[in-house]
């Protein structure tokens, strides 16, 4: 007869097949995302995907962000930035863009995991028009810095993707909060100093990925005024409500710019890319993983189906007339919360955004 040794590893074994199984019933039904179809090709034009590692800019509170990529365009080549381009939904935009032609630049901060990924991308897709250019959203400086390189050594840039997200608190280079510092402030930045480059390609587009998250998140103008910070507080829930309001502000963000940059030729879109498994929660503490993981496993889908809304939002053509809205399964939502259509906040908050950058006084 069977002890009860075999006995719990026998239903163990079978707990373990029945979640595997209810794991791919789930991504073949119900969790599949729909795919971009947009046919377009890239030959001719450049990619900038920004992506951030954990860095000395604030060693207690390391900043975790998504992949990045920039592009080197030569004279004939447009374009393209992407933030958050070395692991997940980044590197695999990044990877498709390179396929359709794109020369792609990763901006990352971290060199070693960026060049790896320049050579996988460069194996898989056979080109040769994918490199590295450093940068680092947690410092204003670095962006700065980046911006710079990029304007003296690129003549076009088509496509801005601010991609990279962090999930960590701590506090930046320039002691803002690390998530607002990261996942708005430097995106912002990046994208008012490349403003003009877009506006030159024609028909650029900026694509910024946000989140559903965005529908629990409130911006507390005293809160960033006194503390340069979204919010106070430490604690795992705290972290993720901070990361909310980021997202809530990556919304706004994208609803004013495109007030600002109406009749420029230039589109923006903020989307939500679905429950996606990536790095970005990858320091959070050991309880948390513990309680998501299995959560992760279950229901979150993997990068590539990630990409594919943040590649809708920047290839399917006609969708000019769309420009600030917030996109979710690769179509736009026209249900979204009140609060991500205030054009007061988002007003506000890009004011307060330029000071903080020392854009106005």
């Amino acid at each position: 007869m069977m002890d009860n040794k075999h006995r719990m590893l026998l239903w163990l074994l079978l707990a373990g097949a029945l979640l595997l199984g209810l794991h791919f019933l789930l991504h073949r039904t119900l969790l599949r995302l729909p795919r971009c179809t947009s046919n377009v090709q890239l030959h001719g034009r450049t990619a900038v995907v920004t992506d951030e590692e954990p860095g000395p800019t604030a060693p207690a509170h390391r900043p975790i962000l998504g992949p990045g990529v920039l592009s080197h365009a030569t004279k004939t080549k447009p374009v393209e930035l992407k933030n958050g381009s070395n692991t997940g939904i980044g590197k695999a935009t990044a990877k498709e863009l390179a396929q359709r032609g794109a020369r792609v630049i990763l901006a990352c901060r971290d060199q070693r995991r960026a060049q790896a990924a320049v050579q996988e991308i460069t194996m898989e897709t056979g080109t040769q028009q994918v490199i590295f250019m450093h940068l680092d959203l947690a410092s204003l400086k670095s962006v700065r810095c980046f911006a710079e390189t990029f304007l003296r050594t690129e003549s076009r840039l088509d496509l801005l993707i601010n991609n990279a997200g962090l999930a960590k608190d701590g506090r930046t280079e320039d002691s803002f909060g690390m998530i607002f510092g990261v996942n708005h402030l430097g995106h912002f930045l990046l994208t008012v100093l490349l403003l003009d480059r877009l506006k030159a390609s024609g028909s650029g587009r900026v694509v910024t990925v946000a989140s559903k998250g965005y529908e629990l998140g409130k911006i507390d103008f005293e809160c960033l005024t006194t503390h340069r910070d979204l919010a106070q507080g430490t604690s795992g829930f705290q972290v993720f409500m901070k990361y909310c309001d980021s997202k809530l502000c990556n919304v706004l963000f994208t609803y004013e710019l495109a007030r600002r940059l109406q009749g420029s030729g230039v589109c923006c879109y903020s989307l939500h890319p679905g429950a996606i498994k990536t790095d970005i929660g990858r320091y959070s503490s050991f309880w948390w993983q513990l309680v998501i993981k299995p959560v992760v496993f279950l229901f979150f889908v993997d990068a590539e189906s990630g990409a594919q809304t943040t590649l809708h939002c920047a290839l399917e053509q006609g969708m000019e007339h769309l420009s600030g809205h917030y996109f979710s399964q690769c179509a736009p939502l026209l249900d979204v919360q009140a609060k991500a259509r205030d054009a007061a906040v988002a007003k506000k908050l890009w004011e307060l955004s330029e000071r903080f950058c020392g854009l106005s006084p």
